[in-house]
């Protein structure tokens, strides 16, 4: 371990003090002790600490003058081993990896396991993977745990959870390590970060194995279970695996400690090395910070100090146990003291001590400790760019037995490596200057590189390379082979147009997304960096979830609002900083949102998949300069992102201090579908735009879902007419490729199907309120009752589609179908469809948790599997994809819908407004085979299927712009009061249960809490409240209302629920909280 020594100064723990005086003086203790035992550390690790804490306070320097050492010699390697291996002491071992570490001084904030390390593998994949080979060589269950972190615990569980789920339930796979208080660096007391606590903490170092074994009751826990031997290394260096024999000789040479070694090299002459302390003869370490400047030259002199610490430990559990109870349960370590800021993130906030000790330090606590000389294929970590690089590179290899280990063809030395330390200290540097691939390092002796430079997978370096660029411009390094040259590019040709320029930024609050995005005013949108911020947020989300952005298309689109054209140039120029090197935009920057995730799924060829879209829309909410804009992202299943990846874009947001841009690439015109290709200047990249055709893949897909034939039959009908209201919204050039080009109807058939950035100063929310023209052709009002249309004639079908495209109103004439039903009669009717009966019928529905219950009879009835969710499309996605990305059951083909006028299936993984029409066109059409008979209408198709399975009075209230404050305010008082209003009697119904709705994913196990509260009326009836997470601004309530009559199906909805909406209106007390009891919209 090599500590800088400017800002880490180590000292013995058990050094005494100088006098009684200065003992008195010490600093105290117990406000540390307070803090600690308040946050629920076990004694253990606060005596441990306290021990560190007397050593600072101390004032030893704890420097090893070279006069008191001398070196380590004739130690044993691995050749000279002559233990059999017995397969009894593998009973008796335990294999532990420190998992504790953030990478924070390689830019990451994350579990570094996680991070990719090869051929995308993380370092937990090949760990995880060499405990199975392990297993399954020595056939035996050897025990396997991890040593975790407060900051690496709930990312590194979830994802054995999700990748290796029979490790992740296996009994005792996680101990925790502990925390410890930042100090104050004057007073040494606890630090204080009131803008967040947890800044306060952090951990102390892997030395701290010894005291969570302790603290933990693990210590006593394995010896009582017969285990005698532990092996320990960094969960980054992935060369140290078990092996047989050093442990076989480990146990019969009866060490007490033993450390792996490696030789050391002119690459390790700054790190600590093993020596001898000359008072007593035992093996110790010594580091960079405990060397005085005067034996500097001494210190890095590797023939004389021959070997370093790899941190591949051996250790006797039973005589770690002896030394804790001989010092009064702690381990005497010598401490690391580094300077820092209590917020990481602001180097003007308090100035901090962070005391941290070593587990290889302990080497001088054990008597009869030893240490052996390894390979170098047992020392693989990656502590730096330069290694992570060198591990990516051909250089290295996966093994059988899934370690890393230098590549044969290196001739057993690895490659020098010097990159610029400055250029590339960050993670995220590295992967921008290697955006290309990875060069070839196999024949490279030494690589320099020093300044920006642009790397691909074509480049090979041969002998010793040196590459110098002092432009502040990244500049390519020439595709080709280069051997034992040095190549300066300081006066090269640049990347031109495809130039990045870091913009600086920082953090907007506000930008997390909702269930479908992130939506504000258009004006917010407009105002500096704040889409900006957003979507290089999202880009530094998606490369951290392994997606190289490179590879592939990203899709960009809209639904055309104000603000549209703008953002996506916007989008282009920053995806091109952030290395996508194609995208496809939709003419006249067009698309809706079932359309991108036809695309991302259906459009190829192969290698130009899309891997994921950015869509420009804020769905229904009005449109324009003064109204709203928004942008979600979807992933290359085509569905949103699921909320790991949405937390994680949110939290960019709030850290973000800048962004890329490629400024000078040029605008691109959208409005004439083509190809455009601009290349670098240097003329080794280049980065392509095509403006594609909006509505093309999604049509095809449809085509090959419907019977157009039929539907065709059925609109030709002389006694059959229907109208679809776009809304001035992007569904319009849909509607008339399908019912226009298609099925040959007239244009007149497609109302209000010119986009416009505003939606022609309407509402494009397909519901009765807002669709009001379509309403009343269909001879209805806004309630959905019937009014008098004299002789006019009332078309047999009406739909409209909302802003973007994804949802739907069906209408029949003088009747209003509510989604709930919709979604009912469409499962019930599924095979009526030749997308659902050619693969053997409908297997699964799922609803949106308000959504009525209507489908879940249809679901009993016919045997599929149901799923009550949260709001939000992802959530079905993840059922649609529980076989194929998850490996689960397959619960396809798969319908779901949601009560805000959201229905789909499987096709895409989004909800699919012009599908819904189309599924009831093709149940109609089924209904109406014989021309010669009587229309069969929508109300004849509700009607019958309400004899069938009853029906589902339902209603919802929206009440929108209402006071954020008080309308979180109304719903935390609810969520207060669940358990005394679960039991109580209101009005003639009983409250059988109230709760706040949580969903536990049976694909991926992920929790989602908060997502409404419920009242469950004894009777079925039910009563749900939820705050909407699509409003551009304010707070809009929704409340739900929904009593199941099996017999009375002719009531009127406002008359059948009347009673039931007054007993929710008494149980939110809205017009205390917000002001009004009136609903904007009543759907």
């Amino acid at each position: 371990i090599a500590f800088d020594t400017n800002d880490a100064v180590m000292a013995c723990c058990t050094s005494p003090t100088n006098s009684t005086e200065a003992i008195a003086a010490m600093p105290s203790f117990e406000p540390i002790r307070t803090k600690m035992v308040a946050e629920g550390i076990n004694q253990a690790a606060i005596s441990a600490f306290e021990s560190t804490f007397n050593a600072l306070v101390s004032g030893e320097s704890g420097m090893i003058p070279e006069s008191t050492i001398d070196p380590a010699t004739g130690v044993l390697t691995t050749d000279d081993i002559t233990a059999k291996v017995d397969k009894a002491y593998l009973a008796q071992t335990v294999v532990c990896k420190l998992n504790g570490g953030l990478g924070t001084g390689m830019g990451l904030d994350k579990a570094k396991s996680l991070l990719e390390v090869k051929s995308g593998e993380t370092f937990l994949d090949l760990t995880a993977k060499q405990v199975m080979k392990m297993r399954e060589e020595f056939g035996m269950k050897v025990k396997f745990m991890l040593m975790n972190s407060f900051s690496t615990s709930d990312d590194t569980l979830a994802f054995f959870q999700k990748n290796y789920p029979t490790l992740a339930g296996e009994e005792g796979l996680e101990m925790l390590q502990n925390k410890v208080p930042k100090l104050d660096k004057e007073t040494f007391e606890p630090a204080v970060c009131e803008s967040d606590p947890s800044n306060e903490w952090c951990p102390p170092g892997h030395g701290d194995l010894y005291a969570a074994l302790v603290g933990s009751g693990r210590l006593d826990s394995l010896l009582k279970d017969g285990f005698k031997y532990m092996f320990v290394s960094n969960s980054d260096n992935l060369g140290a695996t078990l092996d047989t024999s050093i442990l076989a000789h480990f146990a019969e040479t009866d060490a007490s400690f033993m450390m792996e070694c490696c030789v050391r090299t002119e690459n390790d002459k700054k790190g600590g090395h093993l020596c001898v302390r000359k008072a007593d003869k035992q093996l110790i370490l010594r580091e960079s910070a405990m060397c005085p400047d005067e034996d500097e030259k001494a210190f890095q002199d590797i023939t004389k100090h021959s070997y370093f610490n790899t941190n591949n430990l051996w250790i006797r559990l039973d005589k770690l146990k002896e030394i804790i109870d001989a010092n009064n349960g702690i381990i005497p370590l010598p401490m690391i003291k580094n300077g820092k800021t209590v917020d990481p993130k602001d180097d003007s906030s308090q100035k901090v001590l962070q005391l941290e000790t070593a587990m290889g330090a302990a080497i001088e606590c054990f008597a009869g400790a030893s240490a052996i000389v390894v390979p170098r294929t047992r020392f693989a970590p990656v502590k730096k760019c330069n290694d992570l690089l060198l591990l990516r590179s051909d250089a290295y290899i996966i093994t059988d037995d899934y370690r890393i280990a230098l590549n044969p063809e290196c001739g057993g030395v690895a490659p020098a490596m010097n990159i610029d330390s400055k250029k590339y200290k960050m993670v995220d540097q590295l992967e921008a200057a290697c955006v290309g691939g990875i060069p070839s390092l196999v024949s490279c002796k030494r690589l320099t590189i020093k300044g920006k430079v642009l790397l691909s997978s074509s480049c090979k370096f041969v002998g010793e390379v040196s590459i110098t660029n002092s432009s502040d411009e990244a500049k390519t390094v020439p595709p080709t082979k280069l051997t034992d040259v040095t190549l300066d590019l300081t006066d090269s040709p640049g990347v031109g147009p495809l130039k990045s320029s870091t913009v600086t930024t920082s953090p907007i609050e506000g930008q997390k997304p909702g269930t479908s995005g992130l939506r504000k005013k258009t004006k917010v949108f407009m105002s500096e960096n704040y889409l900006n911020n957003f979507v290089q947020s999202a880009f530094t989300a998606v490369s951290d979830c392994g997606t190289d952005l490179s590879v592939g298309t990203l899709i960009i689109g809209g639904d055309g609002r104000y603000f549209n054209d703008e953002a996506i140039q916007t989008i282009i120029k920053m995806g091109v900083a952030n290395g996508v090197t194609r995208f496809w935009v939709g003419k006249d920057g067009l698309l809706s949102t079932p359309a991108v995730s036809a695309i991302i799924r259906e459009r190829g060829p192969v290698w130009q998949k899309a891997f994921g879209a950015f869509i420009l829309t804020a769905s229904h909410n009005p449109g324009g300069p003064e109204e709203d804009f928004g942008i979600k992202y979807n992933c290359e299943n085509g569905g949103p992102a699921p909320d790991k990846l949405t937390s994680m874009i949110f939290e960019n947001t709030k850290t973000i201090t800048s962004y890329t841009m490629a400024t000078d690439f040029p605008s691109i015109d959208i409005t004439t579908a083509g190809s455009t290709t601009v290349k670098s200047d240097d003329g080794y990249s280049e980065v392509t735009v095509e403006v594609i055709d909006s509505t093309k893949n999604h049509v095809d897909l449809l085509k090959t879902i419907f019977d157009f034939d039929s539907i065709k039959a059925l609109l030709d009908r002389e006694d059959f007419s229907f109208v679809y209201d776009s809304m001035h919204g992007v569904n319009g050039p849909y509607a008339k490729a399908v019912f226009v080009d298609e099925l040959g109807q007239p244009e007149s058939c497609c109302m209000n199907a010119v986009p416009k950035d505003d939606f022609n100063g309407g509402h494009a929310d397909p519901n009765l309120t807002y669709a009001k023209e379509l309403v009343a052709i269909m001879g209805l009002d806004k309630t959905g009752a019937k009014i008098d249309v004299g002789d006019k004639k009332v078309p047999s079908f009406g739909a409209a589609a909302d802003g973007d495209g994804d949802r739907n109103m069906i209408l029949g004439s003088q009747f209003f179908v509510t989604p709930s039903d919709s979604l009912a009669v469409i499962a019930a009717n599924a095979n009526s469809i030749p997308f659902f009966k050619a693969q053997g019928g409908l297997k699964g529905v799922a609803r949106s948790m308000p959504t009525s219950g209507a489908v879940d009879l249809v679901s009993k009835d016919l045997g599929f599997d149901l799923f009550e969710t949260p709001t939000g499309w992802k959530y079905f996605g993840n059922l649609m994809d529980s076989k194929d990305l998850y490996g689960g059951k397959d619960y396809t083909p798969f319908i779901c819908g949601e009560e805000s006028f959201g229905t789909g299936s499987n096709h895409v993984r989004e909800k699919d407004g012009i599908w819904a029409v189309l599924a009831w066109l093709q149940i109609l059409a089924s209904k109406n085979s014989d021309a010669s008979k009587p229309l069969v209408t929508v109300e004849d198709i509700v009607v019958d299927h309400w004899g069938k399975y009853g029906r589902n009075y339902y209603c919802r209230w929206d009440f929108e712009g209402m006071d954020k404050s008080g309308a979180t305010a109304m719903m935390e008082k609810m969520r207060a009061d669940t358990e005394s209003n679960t039991g109580r009697e209101i009005g003639t119904y009983t409250i059988a249960t109230a709760d706040d709705f949580t969903y536990v994913d049976p694909v991926d196990g992920s929790v989602a809490k908060k997502q409404g509260i419920r009242f469950l009326m004894s009777d079925g009836s039910r009563v749900i409240f939820r705050l909407s997470g699509t409003a551009g601004s304010g707070a809009t309530v929704r409340m739900y209302i929904e009593q199941y009559e099996p017999k009375i199906l002719d009531k009127e909805v406002s008359k059948a629920l009347e009673e039931l909406v007054k007993v929710a209106l008494e149980l939110c007390d809205i017009k205390t909280f917000c002001g009004t009891e009136t609903p904007t919209v009543i759907t």
